[in-house]
């Protein structure tokens, strides 16, 4: 599904670029209306519920204005960006839609797409409170064009405690290396338990776990050489992941094709499975239904990356021929507001990305997951499309299917270097 929804993105955009280059450029209606559409694919309880943060947050400001929200179902927004490509192809584009920064956003400003929100930006504050990496991820050409939600952590072990002690695995701590969670996984399928969920349904989760795994094993170091189109597709280390990344697929639930990723995590809760790896979304999603960080769940930075942090923003941008744009650029001030972020992050279980926020109020794996944001090597998703290209994005997902379907090295390195070749260059 993945591979089908990227593919329709990238044909789509293609003739969208050919489109707007022949235009004329528009601003958008600055004119004041009494509605907003926005677009989201936050679907799940915890997700919900900090939409309607922001939604409130918007309406408390402009209590005239009308939210028209329009979410598309499917985890990591595949089937959103879909339906975004089909909206600008037709010229009807949302006020305001959710992304990611630095490649996928990108992406919408090269297509001139997206409005330049820099005042935005300067006005809240963001440009003196946020990561540097984060803002350089917003940045194109000394311009701004999203607004950040909040901050997800990528690189996250997630695991049972009851089904650990079931299996007599010591839970994970300091030290604790991918080689000891590949033999915990086997101890936990010993023991009768099933040692790994995985939401399938949503292909990102699959292609998260390799991620994870090819972060363990090569390092920042690495992950430079991927965004640089420098990286050895056919090394050892690529070789070295895949096997690790095979033996955690013979631990995966064999009922992980029907689970979409909150499903998954919500089983991990239940005790139906040991282990998850995703980014945090998973524990916003565990609090929501209840498990206890501590005593029915716990987490640590996924072995051996502990040094860094996967960075999963949420951002808003502003289309700019929006039909409500001054709206649409009211509700990008709002979910900058620093006691807007705060209660987000409280629902979604993620992070705000302004530095200036007091986050002493979160949970203290949140507050643990803050402290690594701003202290820790900021490392962009390949998987949510920050990091490399769309074309490249996708490329990732089918070599990873691929691998799923065939275990076959040889033809995962040779999608990748394919990939890479089919990318447009980053700038």
């Amino acid at each position: 599904m993945i591979k089908r929804a990227l593919a329709a993105v990238a044909a789509s955009m293609s003739l969208v670029v050919g489109l707007a280059a022949c235009g004329t450029e528009s601003q958008g209606n600055a004119e004041p209306t009494n509605q907003l559409e926005l677009i989201s694919w936050w679907t799940s309880g915890s997700e919900a519920e900090a939409l309607n943060v922001l939604i409130d947050a918007f309406k408390a400001k402009d209590s005239g204005v009308t939210v028209s929200n329009a979410p598309v179902v499917g985890g990591g927004g595949s089937n959103a960006q879909v339906v975004l490509a089909q909206r600008l192809l037709a010229g009807d584009p949302p006020d305001v839609w959710q992304t990611f920064p630095s490649a996928a956003l990108q992406s919408y400003v090269s297509q001139r797409q997206v409005a330049d929100v820099s005042s935005v930006i300067a006005q809240t504050g963001l440009d003196k409170t946020l990561p540097q990496t984060i803002l350089d991820g917003l940045t194109v050409d000394g311009r701004q064009y999203g607004v950040p939600t909040s901050s997800h952590r990528g690189n996250v072990l997630f695991f049972n405690l009851e089904q650990l002690q079931k299996a007599g695995v010591t839970p994970p701590g300091a030290g604790y290396t991918v080689e000891q969670w590949i033999s915990d996984l086997k101890k936990v399928k010993d023991s009768g338990g099933i040692p790994l969920c995985v939401g399938a349904k949503d292909s990102f989760t699959t292609a998260a776990l390799f991620e994870n795994i090819l972060l363990s094993v090569i390092g920042p170091e690495g992950w430079d050489q991927i965004v640089a189109d420098r990286f050895n597709w056919k090394g050892a280390q690529v070789k070295e992941a895949l096997d690790l990344f095979g033996q955690a697929l013979d631990a995966v639930d064999p009922a992980a094709a029907g689970l979409s990723w909150d499903q998954a995590t919500k089983k991990l809760g239940e005790g139906g499975c040991a282990f998850e790896t995703m980014n945090d979304s998973a524990f916003g999603e565990l609090v929501k239904d209840g498990f206890v960080d501590g005593k029915t769940f716990h987490e640590v930075p996924f072995p051996g990356t502990e040094a860094s942090y996967v960075a999963v923003v949420d951002s808003f941008v502003q289309a700019r021929s929006a039909a409500n744009a001054k709206n649409a650029a009211d509700f990008l001030a709002v979910i900058a507001d620093p006691t807007v972020q705060l209660a987000f992050s409280k629902a979604k279980g993620s992070v705000p990305v302004r530095t200036d926020v007091d986050v002493s109020s979160l949970s203290p794996y949140q507050q643990s997951a803050s402290t690594a944001l701003r202290n820790s090597r900021v490392l962009w998703s390949i998987v949510h499309g920050s990091a490399m290209s769309p074309a490249f994005q996708q490329g990732f997902y089918d070599a990873v299917n691929a691998y799923v379907r065939t275990r076959d090295d040889a033809a995962f390195s040779q999608t990748l270097i394919d990939a890479v070749a089919a990318a447009p260059p980053q700038r």
